[in-house]
């Protein structure tokens, strides 16, 4: 029987509404795979060139960005610069391993995407605590 030709339990949605989907763990994690690895490309690469740019013109500048980064908002971005390593460093290590088809079930996918998820937040926490 042809695609179109077979009947429908119930029609089609128009749109498909993203904020109204329920994603599964693992799924949940791999997205926040790719917005840690933007996160690092769009703001921790541009952050640590000029981190450089400043060690490299003179100690003045060098001490200007200490005490930019000491502030409490400097502290939040490089927290989340932290999480978003963390993240992504975890988050690649387990795709690496199922790549090596470890952990490709249900179950393993579910396991190691909460492992990763704790991983990451405990660790970020752990910076958070030594950083401020």
């Amino acid at each position: 029987m042809a695609a179109l030709e077979r009947p429908t339990a119930r029609p089609r949605p128009i749109y498909l509404n993203l904020l109204a989907i329920r994603l599964p763990l693992p799924a949940f994690v791999s997205i926040l795979h790719r917005v840690s690895g933007a996160l690092l490309f769009l703001v921790g690469i541009p952050l640590m060139l000029m981190a450089v740019q400043r060690a490299l013109i003179s100690a003045d500048a060098w001490a200007e960005l200490r005490v930019m980064l000491a502030h409490p908002l400097g502290k939040i971005v490089l927290i989340g610069l932290a999480w978003g390593y963390l993240h992504h460093f975890l988050a690649g290590i387990r795709h690496l391993l199922m790549d090596l088809h470890i952990g490709i079930s249900l179950q393993g996918g579910r396991r190691s995407a909460a492992i990763v998820l704790v991983l990451s937040i405990l660790l970020t926490l752990g910076v958070a605590i030594r950083l401020w």
